[in-house]
């Protein structure tokens, strides 16, 4: 993998910061994108695959790239330095762990149905994780019971 710094583009304080990031696998394979990181977050602009990426791929690739993006900011090498994060590695809000956590899902999950907006998302926007590491903490309130089921039993 490699990443290399595009741009960068400066407001007051604040810096948003865009990387070409290549991926290349031992069978020719590679993965081309254009990511950029602002306010902690990485996000993904453009991709080109050949071959051609699955769904369930482009849906790590953010995943995949994260590290390689905060080392190419300095966040793996302790402090980061100017117009990078200052949150280390991981630019995800703490989110307790266990019962406490199971709860908190279901609460967002709650609020986001009653407003009439997608749950999913809110769960996914409120922990900072995937959409996959999300459904998975949505599945495990649903089986501790603070959930309705998703489907009647027969």
């Amino acid at each position: 993998m490699s990443v290399r710094p595009a741009w960068e583009v400066r407001e007051n304080e604040n810096a948003t910061r865009w990387f070409d990031v290549r991926l290349a696998f031992t069978d020719g394979a590679h993965v081309d994108a254009l990511a950029v990181m602002a306010g902690g977050c990485v996000g993904v602009e453009d991709v080109r695959a050949q071959p051609a990426l699955s769904l369930d791929d482009l849906a790590v690739l953010a995943d995949w790239i994260e590290d390689s993006l905060a080392e190419a900011c300095g966040g793996a090498a302790g402090a980061a330095p100017e117009g990078c994060t200052g949150q280390g590695r991981r630019a995800r809000p703490v989110w307790p762990r266990g019962a406490e956590g199971r709860w908190l899902v279901a609460q967002e999950y709650r609020a986001a149905q009653q407003d009439g907006a997608d749950p999913v998302l809110a769960v996914m926007c409120a922990t900072g994780h995937s959409r996959r590491k999300s459904l998975r903490l949505i599945g495990q309130a649903r089986d501790a019971g603070l959930l309705t089921p998703r489907r009647a039993r027969r």
